[in-house]
C-alpha cells in the first residue's frame, strides 16, 4: 500500500514538472505575463491588471530602455515571460530583463541567402524556446534560456521573393507560421512544424490552383502561381474548437486587376483552418477582385456575446472593423476606423485618389476587446494616395505593383472605440500621426497604446479621455504591453522604426519600460549606426529595402538600378544626407558619415 502510495506521489510530482517546467513556472497573479502576441491566443489583448488606474497614469515615467539593433524596422511584439521581454528585428533576437532593462542575451542571424527582408512581426515562447522567422525564409528555435540555435528550418525562397516575417503562434507542441511577399508575386501559404525538431506537419496554400477549394476564382489559372495571398502578421486561435484562423494578403499584381480576373481567394480574407490537420473549414473573404492593396494583416479577436452569439471581428486595410456569426457565417457589423472614400471598380492610368489602402487602414496591431466596457478598441492609419494603373512584369524577387502610388496630403491616426456587439462608435481620437501600435486595455480602466509621432498615449477606456500623452523619442511601431513583476505593474513598449510605414518619428530600435512614479536607471545613450564591420549591402537591407524593394526598383520614379548612369558617387552621398520628401531624414542621427558613404557605395556598385 506505502508503495503504491509512494508510486503516486512521484507521478504526480512527474506531471507537475512536465507540466511547469525549470524556469517556466506559473506566477500566481493573473495577467502578470505577456504570454503570446496579443496576450491570448484568441487575440482579446486585455489584461486584467489593475494597479495602473485613470488616477494615476499621468504619473508613469521612464524605469529604463534599451537599443535593440541599429536603424531598421521595429514592428515586432513583446513576449513576456517569467521576468523576461523577448522580441527582435529583423536579424537580432534579444531577451531583455523585465524590470531593470538589462540584456540577458542576443542572438544575431546572418541570412543564409543574399535576398532577405528587413522585418518581423515578433517571436513566439514556449516550453522553454524562443520561435521566430528570418528574412531570407527560415523558422528558427532558440533556446529561451541562453540564445542559443536550436534548429533552423527552411520554409521559403528568398529567390522567388518568400519571407517568414509574421509572428509565429505556438499551441500543443506545435508552431504555426505563414509565408509573406505578395508585392514580389510569391504564393502564399501556412505551415505548421513540430516544437522539438522542426519538422513540417502540414501546408495550406492561401492562393489555391489545381483541385483546391476556391481554384476556380483564378480566371486565368496562371495568375495564382503568382498569386499574392501572404500572411505577414499574426494568427488567431480557438482552444475549444481547435480553429485556427489566418489573416490573408492582398493578391498580385496589386493594382492590375485585369491581369488575374475573378474573385481571386483565398487573398483579403480570413480563412479558418484545423489546426491538427490544416485542413479548410471555412473563410470569409472582404474585398473580392481587390486592386487597392487591402490586405487581412491584423491578427482577428473572437469571443462571445451576451446572447451566446460567437464573434469573429477583424480590422483590414479597408479601414473597417467587421464583425462576422461564427455560427452563420453571416457579417454582423462593419464600422468604419478611419477615412474611407468610395472608390471605382477598376483603377485608371489617368490616376485616382483613393482612401485609404496601400499603408492606410488598419495594419498589423488590430482590435482589442476590453472586457470591463464591452469595447473594441482599434488604432488606424489616416491616408489617402493616387493610384495609376500601369503594366505588369514579373521578375523572380522583384518588385511589380502593375501602376504606381504616391501619397497625397496629411497622413494621421486614430484610435477608436466601437460596441462590441452593434458595431457603434463610442469615442474617437483623432492622433497626429498613424496608429500602427498594440492597443492594450485593462481592469484598471485605461487602454495604451502611441502613434507614428512618437507619443505614448494612455486613455480613460470608458470616455475616450486622454489621461496621458508623453514624447518617447521614436515612433510607436510594435507591442504595447504590461505585466506585473514584485508587486508592480510595468508598461513596455518597441521603440524607434524606420520603415516605409514611417510617416512620422524614425528612432533607433529599443525597448522601453515604465512604470508609475518610476525613478530612471542610468543607461547607455543611442547611437548611430556606423558601417564600421557592417557591409553597405547590410544596411541597405536593414534600412532601404522597405521602401526601394530588393532589386531597388520599388519607387518607379527613384529606380536605383539605374542611379549610376544619373549621378555621381557624390551626388548619391548628399542625396542620403539631404533626403526630398517622402524619404526621411536619416544623418546624423541614425547613420553616420561612415555609413552614409557605404550604402550610397553598394546601391551604385553592386545592386542587383
Amino acid at each position: 500500500m506505502r508503495s503504491n502510495q509512494s508510486a503516486a506521489a512521484a507521478l504526480a510530482l512527474l506531471a507537475t514538472l512536465v507540466a511547469c517546467p525549470p524556469g517556466l513556472a506559473q506566477n500566481a497573479t493573473p495577467g502578470a505575463q505577456w504570454l503570446s502576441y496579443n496576450n491570448r491566443l484568441d487575440g482579446q489583448r486585455y489584461s486584467p491588471l489593475k494597479a495602473i488606474t485613470p488616477a494615476n497614469a499621468s504619473r508613469l515615467a521612464e524605469v529604463c530602455r534599451v537599443q535593440v539593433d541599429g536603424p531598421t524596422s521595429f514592428h515586432s511584439g513583446l513576449i513576456v515571460s517569467d521576468g523576461v521581454i523577448y522580441t527582435g528585428t529583423g536579424s537580432e533576437t534579444v531577451a531583455i530583463d523585465a524590470t531593470n532593462c538589462q540584456l540577458r542575451w542576443r542572438f544575431s542571424y546572418t541570412p543564409d541567402e543574399e535576398r532577405s527582408s528587413p522585418s518581423t512581426r515578433g517571436v513566439a515562447v514556449d516550453g522553454g524556446r524562443v520561435f521566430r522567422g528570418t528574412g531570407d525564409g527560415r523558422l528558427i528555435a532558440l533556446d529561451a534560456a541562453t540564445g542559443k540555435l536550436l534548429w533552423k528550418t527552411v520554409i521559403g525562397a528568398p529567390r522567388l521573393g518568400e519571407s517568414a516575417a509574421a509572428a509565429p503562434l505556438v499551441w500543443g507542441g506545435v508552431v504555426y507560421m505563414g509565408i509573406g511577399g505578395s508585392e514580389l508575386g510569391v504564393r502564399g501559404r501556412v505551415m505548421a512544424y513540430d516544437v522539438v525538431t522542426g519538422r513540417e506537419l502540414w501546408r495550406f496554400n492561401t492562393i489555391p490552383m489545381g483541385k483546391e477549394t476556391g481554384a476556380e476564382t483564378w480566371k486565368r489559372p496562371e495568375s495564382a502561381k503568382t498569386g499574392g495571398g501572404g500572411v505577414w502578421g499574426a494568427m488567431t486561435l480557438d482552444v475549444a474548437t481547435g480553429e485556427l484562423f489566418v489573416p490573408v494578403g492582398n493578391p498580385w499584381p496589386d493594382i492590375d486587376k485585369a491581369y488575374r480576373p475573378g474573385a481571386n481567394l483565398f487573398s483579403d480574407s480570413i480563412v479558418v483552418l484545423d489546426a491538427r490537420t490544416g485542413a479548410l473549414k471555412w473563410w470569409f473573404q472582404v474585398s473580392p477582385e481587390d486592386w487597392m492593396d487591402l490586405d487581412m494583416v491584423a491578427p482577428p479577436v473572437l469571443y462571445r456575446g451576451s446572447k451566446v452569439r460567437d464573434f469573429l471581428v477583424f480590422g483590414g486595410k479597408d479601414g473597417y472593423v467587421t464583425a462576422v456569426d461564427r455560427d452563420t457565417k453571416q457579417q454582423i457589423f462593419r464600422t468604419p476606423v478611419t477615412t474611407v472614400q468610395k472608390a471605382p471598380s477598376m483603377p485608371t492610368k489617368e490616376g485616382m485618389k483613393m482612401c485609404p489602402g496601400y499603408a492606410g487602414g488598419v495594419e498589423w496591431n488590430g482590435p482589442a476587446l476590453d472586457r470591463r466596457n464591452n469595447l473594441l478598441i482599434t488604432g488606424a492609419v489616416d491616408a489617402c494616395f493616387i493610384v495609376k494603373l500601369g503594366t505588369t512584369q514579373y521578375g523572380a524577387n522583384a518588385v511589380s505593383f502593375g501602376g504606381t502610388v504616391e501619397p497625397v496630403g496629411e497622413t494621421t491616426g486614430w484610435v477608436t472605440a466601437i460596441d462590441a456587439e452593434t458595431g457603434d462608435v463610442k469615442w474617437k481620437y483623432h492622433a497626429e500621426k498613424p496608429v500602427v501600435a498594440g492597443v492594450t486595455p485593462t481592469a484598471g480602466g485605461v487602454t495604451f497604446t502611441g502613434d507614428l509621432a512618437g507619443n505614448l498615449l494612455v486613455f480613460d477606456t470608458a470616455t475616450g479621455a486622454l489621461l496621458h500623452k508623453a514624447q518617447t523619442g521614436g515612433s510607436l511601431a510594435g507591442g504595447v504591453v504590461t505585466y506585473e513583476q514584485g508587486g508592480t505593474q510595468y508598461l513596455a513598449f518597441a521603440n524607434g522604426n524606420v520603415s516605409r510605414n514611417a510617416f512620422g518619428a524614425l528612432g533607433l530600435p529599443s525597448v522601453v519600460i515604465m512604470a508609475v512614479d518610476a525613478k530612471p536607471a542610468v543607461q547607455a545613450a543611442p547611437t548611430a549606426a556606423s558601417a564600421g564591420g557592417v557591409s553597405g549591402q547590410r544596411l541597405y537591407n536593414q534600412v532601404c529595402v522597405a521602401c526601394h524593394g530588393p532589386d531597388g526598383a520599388m519607387v518607379a520614379d527613384r529606380n536605383l538600378r539605374t542611379l549610376k548612369s544619373r549621378q555621381d558617387l557624390a551626388a548619391t552621398i548628399k542625396s542620403i544626407r539631404e533626403p526630398k520628401s517622402p524619404m526621411p531624414k536619416l544623418f546624423p542621427d541614425l547613420l553616420d558619415e561612415k555609413a552614409v558613404a557605404d550604402v550610397a557605395a553598394y546601391i551604385r556598385d553592386e545592386l542587383r
